[in-house]
């Protein structure tokens, strides 16, 4: 099967540290990696960046065609992604910018770099601009990780900080914006492709870890601590009951122009305060279970260490 031209670069690109010939020469290019909105397989494309002080700023051109890229509305499903740049790897939120905002940073990417410019005016459509943030919420810093109850505190410290850092900017979002509510008023705000974004990725997070959790974690400690039924039947409760919840914020996500602040920010309140009495009783009961257990895993003393 012949090598398509985005094989080709990538190849190149991972295979020189970032640098490419031929029309990309000199250019900033990255390769961004999403998650199929239909498929949920991973994609890899190469993309012209533009730089705003600490922003990486993505233009979703796709050359003035009519319709968004395919990359866009993976990550609108999928907001987390991975990004190279040179032969660093990161994973990234992908936050769409809105409004003002967006003209803005648009703006600077024309004086950038013109041909965006030229992009705009054979289109109809607004070309969206992504902005490319550290997945990890703003403060945080992993500890050393040497035992898996380190691990489990990791991720536990992580979902904590994302859910303070969703509320924090839906109440920030909320105030900022007017809501009447009288007859003839506009009709309430909504919630803002940030908050959205940010909302999906922790809720993805947070099903991939109870998942790993249910799947691998608590068998495995079950079968050394039979004792612990009545524990591991709780837990399963209170997964049930976060999924519940969870499911009832991707209703309200599943659209772009969300216009139900009041049901999401009693949703976001619930979960919150389900979700953290949850991991208080994993780390009061589970998490001591793993303090002797090490991080990352040995590998089999009979595993094959080559060729024989």
């Amino acid at each position: 099967m012949p090598t398509s031209f985005n094989e080709t670069i990538i190849e190149e690109f991972r295979a020189n540290g970032g640098k490419v010939g031929g029309p990309f020469e000199g250019g900033d290019l990255l390769l961004l990696t999403t998650t199929g909105a239909r498929s949920g397989t991973e994609r890899t494309t190469p993309l012209g960046y533009v730089r705003h002080g600490e922003l990486i700023l993505l233009i979703g051109s796709g050359l003035g065609a009519p319709s968004h890229p395919g990359w866009y509305h993976n990550l609108l499903a999928h907001p987390v992604v991975r990004v190279e740049i040179g032969t660093s790897t990161f994973q990234a939120l992908a936050v769409p910018a809105e409004e003002d905002r967006r003209d803005e940073l648009f703006a600077h990417a024309v004086r950038r770099a013109p041909g965006y410019g030229d992009y705009q005016a054979r289109t109809e459509r607004v070309l969206p601009v992504v902005v490319l943030e550290r997945a990890d919420p703003d403060g945080w810093v992993p500890g050393e990780v040497r035992t898996l109850a380190d691990k489990v505190m990791e991720v536990h410290t992580w979902l904590r900080g994302q859910l303070r850092q969703v509320a924090a900017e839906a109440d920030a979002h909320f105030a900022g914006r007017a809501d009447p509510r009288g007859p003839g008023g506009p009709p309430a705000p909504g919630l803002g492709l940030q908050i959205r974004q940010r909302c999906l990725a922790f809720c993805q997070a947070l099903e991939f870890h109870h998942t790993s959790e249910d799947g691998h974690l608590f068998p495995g400690i079950a079968r050394y601590h039979p004792d612990l039924g009545d524990t591991f039947a709780r837990l399963d409760d209170e997964h049930r009951a976060v999924a519940r919840i969870q499911a009832a914020l991707a209703e309200l996500l599943a659209g772009i122009a969300i216009a139900e602040p009041v049901r999401f920010r009693a949703e976001l309140a619930r979960m919150s305060a389900e979700l953290n009495a949850h991991l208080d009783y994993e780390e009061e009961t589970i998490v001591p279970l793993l303090a002797d257990v090490p991080w990352p895993p040995a590998p089999p003393a009979n595993a094959a260490t080559g060729p024989s």
